[in-house]
């Protein structure tokens, strides 16, 4: 074989190779659900925000590939109580008026020690950018995949609540965040 025909073939399988390797991209499906837990005076309290975009590539087998983006419009926010509701957008919490949105990218994965897979990365709430690690748990199916995240953040490190509601005698520190995706391919 002609030595620059095989240098071609041989710098085009290279080329194809990490091709073949990057993870699948999804679109959330109708049935996604992105919603938090907290609790004010010790009891629990669930909410749900109704707007959020999110970017997912997922590839379980190269984690490396892999990359989450998700945006959350947070005057969406509901809790089923209406006095919380609206509160929930004003200055004393969310200040959707000065930030509007919340923002979660990835910047890698690991697993744990129990072999759970971890998505590590940045979330943007109320102008402070934090990590937040996430639990991640990836199903996939005929129509494309289920992917379940949950993680704990606390709501005073981004500035999320002020004067008496500092106070985590009356509304907890700790906010679990959860989400269950229903994925598309794209």
């Amino acid at each position: 074989m002609n030595p620059t025909i095989r240098r071609l073939s041989v710098l085009g399988l290279a080329l194809a190779l990490p091709l073949a390797a990057t993870a699948a991209d999804y679109q959330v499906g109708p049935g996604s659900t992105l919603g938090f837990s907290g609790k004010f005076q010790g009891q629990q309290f669930d909410g749900i925000f109704g707007k959020f975009d999110a970017a997912i590539s997922y590839d379980p087998a190269n984690l490396s590939t892999s990359k989450f983006d998700v945006t959350v419009d947070l005057a969406t926010a509901k809790t089923g109580d209406s006095d919380r509701d609206k509160a929930l957008p004003t200055s004393d919490f969310f200040d959707t008026s000065k930030f509007p949105k919340a923002h979660y990218v990835t910047t890698g994965f690991s697993k744990d020690a129990k072999g759970d897979v971890v998505a590590n990365g940045n979330l943007t709430l109320h102008g402070v950018t934090k990590p937040l690690a996430l639990k991640v748990v990836f199903n996939p199916n005929a129509g494309g995949a289920r992917l379940s995240v949950t993680g704990t953040l606390k709501r005073l490190d981004y500035g999320v609540g002020s004067g008496d509601y500092k106070d985590t005698s009356t509304i907890a520190d700790e906010v679990l965040v959860n989400g269950t995706l229903n994925l598309l391919p794209k």
